[in-house]
């Protein structure tokens, strides 16, 4: 295990987790997958399967969360080559914000050129239904806005600038494969586009915390997802996400809606397939030039 330092760890240390890892498969990723709770089906969706347990990587932090596998699974979607987190990283486990974000790091030194990333969350927007499937355009940080930043520390230059331009966080380019997949799919009627916000966790929303975040223009609200888009944005990677709305937020006080983690989990079931599908079209779709990692 390497030291964390305060801010957290080095290029050097990132760099030998990556050597590790690709001294144990031959598989050399351009796509970079991050799965959310209950999505993990997409990493077995991947041909010739080379998987590592958390616990078994160096620096590698464990998922405690049920229905996050905790697996870094390496292996090919649709013949080009990929690595899925099988379960992801939170705030609210007690991890810094540089550990949950190092396995990103690890990404990039893996080779990993676009990273996609899927979560579980909570639907402000009131058009939005259980069960659609929101395209991340832009996010509200705000752990952020209290200074929990991953770029937070001194700046390794190896990795990325000092001040990383965020504006373009989510490829636009990415963004409209995926509606025009969608709609060649049939998905047209629950496939939404909209912003994220992250909160820290676990406790879920009030609902004077729910209308502040809609009149703030968020569409969805979670626990993930915007530390790690901002990593991979620092390292040079693409990046396209999509939140599954497991629920509806609660806006009134006189709602009998309670959100609880086992919808979360039961919508995230029952929409798997087709979710897995949109990703894995949209992989045969990107231009030959474009490596693709995806993030779940």
């Amino acid at each position: 295990m390497f030291p964390e330092t305060k801010n957290g760890y080095t290029y050097e240390d990132c760099k030998a987790t990556a050597d590790w890892l690709l001294a144990q498969t031959d598989v050399r990723p351009k796509v970079g997958i991050v799965c959310g709770s209950g999505l993990g089906g997409l990493a077995d969706m991947l041909k010739n399967q080379v998987a590592f347990n958390y616990k078994d990587i160096p620096n590698f932090p464990q998922s405690t969360v049920h229905g996050h596998a905790g697996r870094l699974v390496f292996g090919t979607l649709k013949g080009r080559p990929c690595v899925c987190m099988q379960g992801r990283f939170h705030l609210y486990e007690g991890y810094s914000i540089q550990k949950i974000t190092l396995p990103i790091r690890i990404f990039k030194l893996l080779g990993v050129e676009t990273v996609m990333l899927t979560n579980a969350a909570g639907g402000l927007n009131q058009d939005f239904k259980v069960g659609d499937i929101m395209i991340i355009k832009d996010h509200l940080n705000m752990p952020g806005f209290a200074g929990n930043n991953p770029l937070s520390g001194p700046n390794d230059e190896r990795f990325g600038v000092r001040f990383p331009c965020m504006s373009d966080a989510y490829d636009r380019e990415l963004q409209q494969m995926a509606m025009d997949v969608g709609q060649e799919l049939g998905y047209g009627d629950f496939l939404k586009e909209g912003v994220y916000c992250v909160l820290g966790g676990p406790s879920f929303e009030t609902v004077a915390e729910s209308r502040m975040l809609h009149k703030l223009g968020a569409d969805a609200v979670g626990m993930s997802t915007a530390p790690e888009v901002i990593v991979a944005r620092h390292c040079g990677m693409r990046v396209f996400a999509l939140s599954l709305i497991t629920n509806q937020v609660v806006m009134e006080y006189d709602s009998a809606e309670k959100a609880n983690h086992e919808e979360v989990l039961q919508t995230g079931k029952e929409r798997a397939e087709q979710l897995e599908r949109l990703v894995s079209t949209m992989v045969t779709k990107i231009d030959q030039k474009l490596a693709f990692s995806i993030v779940v």
